[in-house]
């Protein structure tokens, strides 16, 4: 039986556009000269790099292969390993039991688990020695016993503790926003077939994970090997405090470009590793899939080695090192130190950590878009080039700006559009990745039929995209926000005249040894960025 003509031709039609909106597209053109360009803004610190670098001529070689800086070098990679690895042992458990187990208070457990985040390395890492130094705090406790002095905190092993204790909630927020975006049918019918919950995680779940967690990790892994902060003041010798004291030192700042220039490439390093490690593999679901929460898992007895789990990371990268910034606080108002207004410094915080997060989620989202749903060399070059801000100390991402702005735009020098475009090339990756591990788990069927069915690229995006989307774009606005209000080195560099942070009060006051004078913005630092989290997060703490 032959169908009437026009059933033949609304069909006809049907299948030409199903068949169009299957067939592989080439990237839009804006879409990929926008990525180009955001890109390029984002290689203008190793624009720097490579002028200054280039001054030193052939003595270039000879630098790279003294000793010295080939120990720096390997320090600095047995120091990120080490920090990214004890930070999945301590990230991926804590995203599981606050997402999917039905583990007693996971809603504050959530929020305390990621509040170390905002807690500046300067402060984590004098916390940290005051607290656990050879005559510290724990020390005066334990001298009633007998303890006349502690082991030393200083070196590896103390920089290992501050980085891994203040770092892991990168890894953490990555993988709760994959496990929310995670298909529950795959686990369901795993367990279908026999599997037990423990084999489901390990087959199923971890693996179909590992694009978040890759994400998390890159994270991790660039601001371990970028930190200046917590080395320091643990006196581990690392390419970041050798960039910063040749800075320091120097008038020639030939040998530092050198060192950030090795910084450089371990970050390029890092990127690799990070994409080999995801393969060719696809993790979002073939089929439309569910759109349900998953079912909760019963800890049962071990509900209780679970809550001291969670209870023991919490107490020592949270607990702890607020508890020594109250003493600081305390001792103050004991002995009447001044402390000065800080209602400016924290509305200049909040104001900055604002524009840089938007700023950064806006820009962040073409190149997660354009590297995931066009992969080509353009698209991977592109994205990879937004992580080369991420893997360099601040210092050198201001001076490079301070050399530009003087030189090419005076008249954004030292003001806050200068400012916001430093904090956005220092942290867009923790952006983009967010966003990456996203669409990295979204269907593009989902697209393709929403084209089927007549919406034009705005329509999908707004009823496609920007949901499904949403958890990653909130984690990565609350990275940027939480980061940018405790960054120091660029704000100290670029801020316009008289612009104080929280952060630079910190720092005025605690370089000068007025601890007692820096734990009260310290404190409400925290405080800001608790707000922030509650804020940023809402969409996820309502699991």
């Amino acid at each position: 039986m032959e169908l009437p003509l026009a059933a033949q031709t609304r069909m006809r039609a049907s299948l030409d556009r199903w068949t169009q909106a299957s067939t592989p597209r080439r990237a839009p053109r804006i879409l990929a000269i926008t990525s180009v360009f955001i890109a390029a803004l984002m290689l203008l610190p190793l624009a720097y790099l490579l002028i200054r670098a280039a001054g030193a001529g052939p003595l270039v070689l000879e630098k790279l292969a003294q000793p010295r800086t080939l120990i720096v070098f390997f320090n600095t990679i047995i120091l990120t390993i080490t920090v990214t690895m004890l930070s999945a042992v301590i990230g991926i458990p804590l995203a599981w039991l606050t997402v999917r187990s039905n583990l007693p208070g996971r809603r504050a457990w959530t929020i305390l688990s990621i509040l170390p985040l905002v807690i500046p390395s300067y402060v984590a890492g004098f916390a940290l020695v005051a607290f656990m130094g050879p005559r510290g705090m724990l020390q005066e406790l334990l001298a009633p016993l007998g303890v006349d002095r502690l082991p030393e905190i200083y070196g590896f092993v103390g920089a290992v503790w501050a980085l891994t204790l203040f770092t892991y909630p990168y890894l953490l927020l990555s993988v709760r926003a994959g496990l929310h975006r995670l298909d529950p049918s795959i686990e369901e019918a795993a367990r279908s077939l026999g599997e037990s919950s423990w084999r489901t995680f390990w087959r199923v779940t971890l693996p179909s994970l590992r694009p978040a967690i890759a994400a998390g990790a890159l994270l991790v892994a660039l601001y371990t090997a970028s930190d200046f902060g917590a080395v320091s003041l643990l006196r581990f010798n690392s390419l970041t405090r050798a960039i910063y004291i040749q800075y320091q030192s120097s008038f020639d700042r030939t040998t530092a470009a050198i060192l950030s220039l090795i910084l450089v490439v371990l970050t390029l390093a890092i990127l690799v590793a990070e994409r080999r490690s995801q393969g060719r593999a696809r993790y979002y679901r073939l089929s439309a899939g569910t759109g349900r929460m998953p079912s909760v898992v019963s800890l049962g007895n071990w509900k209780w080695l679970a809550l001291a789990f969670c209870a023991g990371v919490v107490s020592i990268s949270l607990i702890a090192p607020i508890s020594v910034i109250i003493i600081w606080w305390l001792r103050g108002l004991q002995s009447g130190a001044d402390f000065p207004p800080l209602w400016s410094a924290a509305w200049n915080s909040f104001q900055a950590a604002s524009l840089a997060a938007l700023a950064a989620t806006l820009a962040a989202l073409p190149v997660a878009y354009y590297s995931v749903r066009f992969p080509n060399r353009l698209s991977a070059l592109s994205e990879r080039a937004t992580y080369i801000g991420f893997g360099l100390p601040g210092i050198v991402v201001a001076l490079s700006l301070v050399f530009f702005g003087a030189n090419f735009v005076p008249i954004l020098y030292q003001t806050l559009p200068m400012l916001i475009f430093a904090y956005l090339v220092l942290f867009l990756p923790q952006a983009l990745g967010a966003q990456r591990a996203n669409l990295m788990q979204t269907s593009p069927r989902l697209e393709e039929a929403a084209r089927s069915l007549g919406h034009n690229t705005a329509g999908v995006w707004r009823r496609v995209n920007l949901p499904l989307l949403r958890p990653g774009l909130w984690t990565g606005a609350a990275l940027v926000f939480l980061t940018t209000i405790k960054e120091l080195p660029a704000t100290l560099l670029l801020a316009p005249t008289g612009y104080k942070t929280l952060a630079t009060e910190i720092w005025s006051a605690s370089s000068e040894a007025f601890f007692a004078r820096a734990a009260a913005p310290a404190l409400l630092l925290l405080a800001i960025s608790a707000l922030s989290i509650f804020i940023l997060l809402r969409e996820e703490v309502r699991d």
